[in-house]
């Protein structure tokens, strides 16, 4: 299902041009300025005919209201509309121009559909002071009864006024906050400000009638029992409607955002860290938004760092960091080191451009590192034009000599078809060393440290002579499966035992069968 950022397909999308925006606004504030003044002139309608007592309509006072309600409507409904809608616009003059509004210009939008409200209360105000001020005039006796139907009404409108303007400038709302740094709750309505409202709108409201009522009966008014009966029936039929009604805008004007909220989550949850709200609610509900955001933005910078972390140290090195305590120091390790370093590069940088041996290096790289990855191993280092490789360490293989000795043989065979302008030797050496974090307690690094990683680095010289490329201490062949094993044998250099540099013992060579 297609995802309404606004939580409603009324309002679009988010990426919507600003002249899509401007009618679509312009069209549900005219629609919602008409339909609030038909209804509250609906309620005063309904008020004075079936619920409010009053001894019988006078001729001069039936003419007056005959006149003066729909003059007076339609003038409210027409003003309303024409100012509203202008008065808003204005306000919203930079969602137009389609740039990032100034604090001022910030405020002021969040605060239209208070000022809309305000200028609904003030023409239905009128309403109540000309139609009082009639009554006063023509039929004393019919002053309490205009000004409480008249009030009833402006107080309906006024919160539906309210609700479905905040409702309509969700959009606008949204760009006002897009760039803000919302930590407390914009000005205007909070969640409580709003359940007073829909309680005063669907509860008080009528609640107020039915005591106006009572009132005027106690104090004279005539009313039978069938009269009364029908004020409860219309009474009871306004709460049922408007309660209904209200209570369907309380819950969407609270879950909408927190839906939102749950199904951002669940896509965070799926892996999917670009996810970003529309924060479009002006209360503690938008700083569920925003604080939503806030953490999807740290995560993803977590995630980028991480997967830095991660390709200039390796995955499983990053991994081992962030489960444990960052140290200095290290455990005595049995692994299995490979070396590989290419034969020739001083003549390759001389005889090329920079950006072509670049370019050689990255081939060269992106075949060994993925070898090493595929089998567990980790790039210790970047030498120049040499990769130092550990397997073993700081994840524990079991067979690590195994592991590095496939390693290099996918390596050999890959590299003369894949880069055929290169050419390189392979050591393969297993052994104790110490791997561990050195460095000092502000800049570290892991690495392995130890005779298995020299002698490693000293049959590379041997596996540049040695057939296929790769040479392996017998060491590693006998740590290593027995079908591995398989595919070497042994190898040496002349009659004389290979003694390499640094070390005073000889040592056993393997090559490729």
């Amino acid at each position: 299902m297609r995802e309404q950022p606004f939580g409603s397909f009324l309002l679009g999308s988010t990426d919507q041009s600003p002249r899509l925006l401007r009618i679509r606004v312009q069209t549900l504030l005219t629609i919602i300025l008409v339909s609030t003044h038909l209804i509250g002139a609906l309620i005063v309608v309904a008020l004075t005919a079936w619920v409010l007592p009053s001894r019988p309509t006078g001729d001069g006072i039936r003419l007056a209201l005959f006149i003066a309600v729909p003059v007076y409507v339609g003038v409210a409904v027409l003003l309303g509309v024409l100012i509203g809608t202008r008065e808003s616009l204005r306000t919203l003059r930079w969602v137009q121009r389609g740039r990032v509004p100034d604090e001022a210009e910030r405020r002021q939008a969040l605060e239209v559909p208070l000022r809309l409200t305000t200028l609904q209360g003030g023409l239905w105000f009128g309403a109540v002071v000309l139609f009082t001020g009639l009554a006063a005039i023509l039929q004393p006796d019919r002053m309490i009864t205009s000004a409480a139907t008249v009030g009833l009404a402006a107080m309906v409108v006024c919160a539906v006024a309210y609700l479905l303007t905040e409702f309509t400038l969700r959009p606008v709302s949204a760009l006002a906050l897009r760039d803000a740094d919302v930590r407390r709750r914009p000005r205007g309505l909070g969640v409580g400000g709003r359940m007073v409202m829909f309680w005063l709108l669907g509860t008080g409201a009528p609640i107020v009638g039915l005591v106006i009522t009572s009132i005027l009966v106690l104090g004279g008014e005539p009313v039978t029992g069938r009269r009364l009966a029908l004020e409860v029936l219309v009474l009871g039929g306004i709460v049922l409607v408007f309660g209904f009604l209200v209570t369907l805008l309380n819950a969407r004007a609270v879950v909408s955002p927190v839906e939102s909220v749950r199904s951002a989550l669940e896509r965070v949850e799926r892996g999917d860290l670009d996810t970003d709200l529309a924060v479009y609610d002006a209360t503690e509900l938008g700083l569920l938004q925003a604080g939503f955001n806030r953490m999807a933005a740290g995560l993803r910078e977590r995630e980028r760092l991480r997967d830095l972390f991660g390709r200039h140290v390796g995955r499983e090195v990053a991994q081992a960091a962030a489960a444990g305590e960052v140290r200095l120091g290290g455990e005595t390790r049995e692994v299995s080191v490979l070396f590989v370093d290419l034969v020739g590069s001083t003549t390759l940088a001389a005889d090329r451009d920079p950006a072509e041996v670049v370019d050689l290096l990255n081939g060269f790289f992106a075949v060994v590192v993925e070898e090493i990855d595929r089998r567990g191993g980790i790039v210790n280092k970047f030498l120049g034009d040499a990769v130092l490789a550990v397997f073993g360490a700081p994840v524990d293989l079991p067979d690590h000599a195994t592991r590095a000795l496939s390693a290099a043989r996918a390596m050999a065979d890959r590299l003369p078809v894949e880069q055929p302008q290169l050419s390189a030797g392979i050591g393969v050496f297993t052994g104790a060393t110490v791997a561990g974090n050195v460095g000092t307690a502000r800049r570290l690094e892991y690495t392995v440290i130890g005779d298995a990683v020299n002698a490693a680095a000293r049959l590379v010289e041997l596996a540049k002579q040695a057939p296929g490329g790769i040479a392996a201490a017998a060491e590693t062949l006998d740590a290593a499966s027995d079908d591995e094993r398989a595919c070497w044998q042994g190898w040496r250099t002349g009659d004389d035992a290979v003694v390499l540099r640094g070390r005073s013992r000889s040592t056993e060579v393997w090559v490729r069968a």
